[in-house]
This record gives C-alpha cells, sequence and structure tokens, in this order.
C-alpha cells in the first residue's frame, strides 16, 4: 500500500497552525512525526483534534507545556502507541521527546533528540544516553523508521561550511558516533542514500538571513530499516513550507514509500536560488 511519511519538527504547533493544515491539506500525508510541538496533550487535543479527526488522522501526543513535545498522525492504523523511550534517561525527569507507533505494518519513532547545547556539558551528555536508549528500543530494525529532529549533521556535507561549527554541538565526533550506533541497528538514511553527494539543508537559522542564502544544516532525519527502505521511491525536503510567512526554522522531510505522487523529486522542493556556496564567507549568527 502507498504511503507517504513526512516528520516535521514545527516549532510550537501552537504557532504554525496557519501553516501546518494547508500544507497537511497539500501534501496529504499518510503518517506524520512532528517534533517541539510545546502543548500538554490535551492542549493539543484542543487545538487539533477536530481538523485532524475531519481529515482522517489518528493522533499519538506526547507533549508538555511550552517545550519538547512530539507526535505522530496517522491515517494508515495507530496501534501499540509508547510514550517515551521506557528505562531512559532524563535531565532531570524524562521530557517529551520520542512517541512510538505501528502504523500500516510499520513501526514509526517519532523523535526529538536533546539539543546538547555545549560539548561535554551535563545536556550533551544526555544526549548521547538518550541516542543509545533510543537503540535499545529498537526491537525490530527492519521495519522500523525513525523520523525527526536528531540534533545531529551526519556528515561534515551536511552543514553549510564545517569551519562555521568548530566547537559547536550537532557536528562533534562522540554526537556523530552516537547517530552511527543508532543505525547501525539496520537503519538507512533514506534522504542521503537517494541523493549522495548533494546539498541538502533541512534547518536554518531565522538570523541574519541565513534561509535565503541556503546556510542551513541537515538534522531532520528519516531513518528505514531494510523492509521500509527498499520500498521509498522518492525522498526530498520540502523546502516550500519554510518559505513565506510565520514557518518553522525546519522543513518537513517528505519519504514517498511504493508509489511517487509527485514523481522522483528532490532534492530540496524548492531549489535555492541564491546560495552562498563559499567556503569561510559567512559564519553562526551569534546567541
Amino acid at each position: 500500500m502507498p504511503v507517504r511519511i513526512a516528520t516535521w519538527n514545527v516549532n510550537s504547533i501552537k504557532q504554525r497552525v496557519p501553516r501546518f493544515l494547508p500544507w497537511l491539506d497539500e501534501r496529504q500525508p499518510d503518517v506524520v512525526c512532528l517534533q517541539e510541538t510545546k502543548l500538554a496533550d490535551d492542549k493539543f487535543a484542543e487545538l487539533l483534534g477536530d481538523e485532524l479527526a475531519q481529515r482522517g488522522y489518528e493522533v499519538a501526543a506526547h507533549g508538555e507545556p511550552a517545550w519538547n513535545g512530539v507526535a505522530i498522525l496517522s491515517r494508515a492504523g495507530l496501534e501499540d502507541v509508547v510514550e517515551g523511550l521506557p528505562g531512559g534517561p532524563g535531565f532531570p525527569q524524562q521530557e517529551a521527546r520520542a512517541v512510538s507507533a505501528t502504523c500500516g505494518g510499520v513501526r514509526v519513532v517519532s523523535v526529538y533528540v536533546p539539543n546538547g547545547r555545549v560539548p561535554d556539558s551535563d545536556h550533551y551528555e544526555y544526549k548521547l544516553a538518550w541516542l543509545s536508549a533510543l537503540r535499545d528500543t529498537i526491537a525490530s530494525p527492519e521495519t522500523t523508521v525513525v523520523c525527526g529532529d536528531v540534533n545531529i549533521a551526519p556528515a561534515d556535507e551536511d552543514v553549510f561550511d564545517p569551519d562555521a561549527y568548530v566547537g559547536q554541538t550537532h557536528v562533534t565526533p562522540r554526537e556523530r558516533a552516537a547517530l552511527a550506533e543508532l543505525q547501525a541497528a539496520g537503519l538507512h538514511d533514506v534522504v542521503r542514500d537517494r541523493w549522495p553527494g548533494e546539498r541538502v539543508f533541512s534547518y536554518w537559522d531565522y538570523r541574519a538571513g541565513m534561509f535565503h542564502q541556503d546556510l542551513g544544516m541537515r538534522i531532520d532525519l528519516v531513518l528505514a530499516g531494510d523492509r521500509v527502505a527498499e520500498r521509498v521511491k522518492a525522498a526530498w525536503i520540502d523546502r516550500q513550507a519554510r518559505k513565506g510567512k510565520g514557518p518553522s526554522d525546519h522543513a518537513p522531510v517528505i519519504v514517498d514509500l511504493d508509489e511517487a505522487p509527485d514523481g522522483d523529486i528532490g532534492p530540496v522542493v524548492p531549489p535555492p536560488s541564491a546560495p552562498v556556496t563559499r567556503r569561510g564567507a559567512k559564519k553562526l549568527p551569534q546567541s
């Protein structure tokens, strides 16, 4: 059965509703993984329950007020929902960073990996421990897809300029090793596998015109087990959803299984018109 899976860090679903519902109607995903919903579950249901039900989606939300929060929306079935990482680490309490469910025979995991903040800080160690706990939860990798904001650029080609990130999180060897360990469970980075060597980003800072210059990072991933990955017919970044008024700072990642309604498009739709590609030309905005 053809299935369109999308993952999107919406950076506050309440703020994003004017963009999110039209996007659902346009792209027609069958399964949607959301991150940074920033709403408690009852507030999520109040805000979107009727709108999603009218569109045929069942919902598994795992949220908290103001911070974090993940969800899975599915019209391909929603069974065996698990909130969080059972037995996983907290900071100090467990946070709303993972939810999983079986959708049309595929185990879908929506994740919002801790940021890490500063290399070798307590939050950085928490990030690494969290990733290890995530790997331990994957019981049947061949039929699993892990979707979300992993807050790690897998390789230097996944940032606009590696030199700009020296001393920053998201690119350190230990983070990349932890992500590689997760993938070693049997998961494929389907966007990179489909578009090797291409300039592909999913996140751009709001500041300093970073988006318009295509100065971004690829930190939103779809990691699919063998039996899911072999069904992929298209995998792309929906850059259109990052344009215009009131966007998230992340773009959705879309993966089509069995059929590709829009064709084998990508890697970035639409492509940037004036990317700054010279290394050393730009630095990260300062916090």
